[in-house]
């Protein structure tokens, strides 16, 4: 697709307060409700609707939120993924009109993408698909955003891109057609599964040795001049100080899905992914054992995305 795949560099978002815009939000829930605080702050209008009636939201059904924009629309969906978000693309088909445009910002398997693209076509509904990390640091940082849909839609939706996004000229790309946003989220999320079970599986080591004083203290150290040093170390070594050997946290931690589609389609196209698959049975093996590699896996997933952590 023409444009695709290429960096948009623009001014910082918050400084840009000539192109403000009114949009839905659907799903005001950990990621949500910050992204239209953002939003807001930026100085963009959000109608905000969310199921449960303690979110902040302005309006109480799909439908009012719906009549509160003008058209042609748009409208943020960030709910989970699977069913939540199939329904809402359903009853979202059923009230929209034409060239209103659907933001899919969750974590919504690609494939998916393309069949509610192809659903919503033939009511001139256009649809832009949004991979989004940075979890609970997103609304102070800016979210890192992989972009997916037409030349068009995709400039439709930059002022609220712009908003979003981090300061300076990266965090933001448009990597390609319908689907192409969820798809690089998904590559991205099986490279933190490998990241993080690294992580975890050096500490585990370090603990078990009766060589090594203070494993966290040495996880420290490599916070400056050493070549793994990372954000993700960053949010191990301050767990670690929060919790000191992470005695607090079991040894359990939940995959979320988009390892295992990554997994998936890179064996549909012949690309061999050992570290990815071996984190990911690693953490389905933490529900039948209690690792001392998934606490720290758990502890990381809290500490960047505000994930829940079963407590010991």
């Amino acid at each position: 697709m023409a444009g695709g795949s290429q960096q948009l560099k623009k001014q910082h978002p918050l400084q840009r307060r000539s192109a403000d815009m009114k949009i839905g939000m659907i799903g005001l829930g950990r990621m949500g409700g910050n992204m239209a605080d953002r939003l807001r702050a930026g100085g963009h209008e959000v109608v905000g609707y969310d199921l449960d009636p303690q979110s902040g939201r302005d309006v109480d059904s799909i439908q009012a939120l719906v009549e509160a924009l003008e058209t042609p629309r748009i409208i943020w969906v960030m709910v989970p993924a699977g069913k939540p978000t199939q329904s809402t693309m359903d009853q979202l088909a059923s009230l929209l009109s034409d060239d209103d445009l659907i933001v899919d910002g969750g974590n919504t398997r690609f494939a998916d993408d393309q069949m509610h693209a192809r659903m919503l076509e033939p009511k001139g509904i256009h649809l832009v698909d949004v991979g989004t990390s940075n979890g609970i640091w997103g609304k102070e940082k800016g979210y890192a955003l992989m972009v997916g849909g037409t030349d068009q839609d995709v400039e439709r939706v930059m002022p609220i891109l712009q908003t979003l996004k981090p300061e300076g000229e990266n965090g933001l790309v448009h990597a390609g057609g319908t689907g192409a946003g969820h798809y690089t989220k998904m590559v991205h999320n099986g490279i933190e599964y490998g990241m993080m079970q690294a992580l975890a599986e050096g500490y585990a080591v370090m603990d078990a040795s009766d060589l090594v004083k203070d494993p966290g203290q040495v996880m420290a150290s490599w916070r400056e001049g050493s070549v793994i040093n990372s954000w993700l170390l960053d949010l191990l070594v301050k767990a670690l100080k929060e919790d000191p050997g992470l005695k607090h946290i079991a040894g359990k931690a939940n995959e979320s899905g988009e390892a295992k589609w990554m997994i998936e389609d890179a064996l549909e196209l012949g690309v061999p992914t050992p570290v990815t698959t071996a984190s990911l049975y690693a953490r389905q093996d933490s529900q039948i054992a209690d690792p001392t590699t998934m606490k720290v896996v758990s502890a990381l997933r809290k500490e960047f995305g505000g994930h829940p952590v079963e407590q010991e």
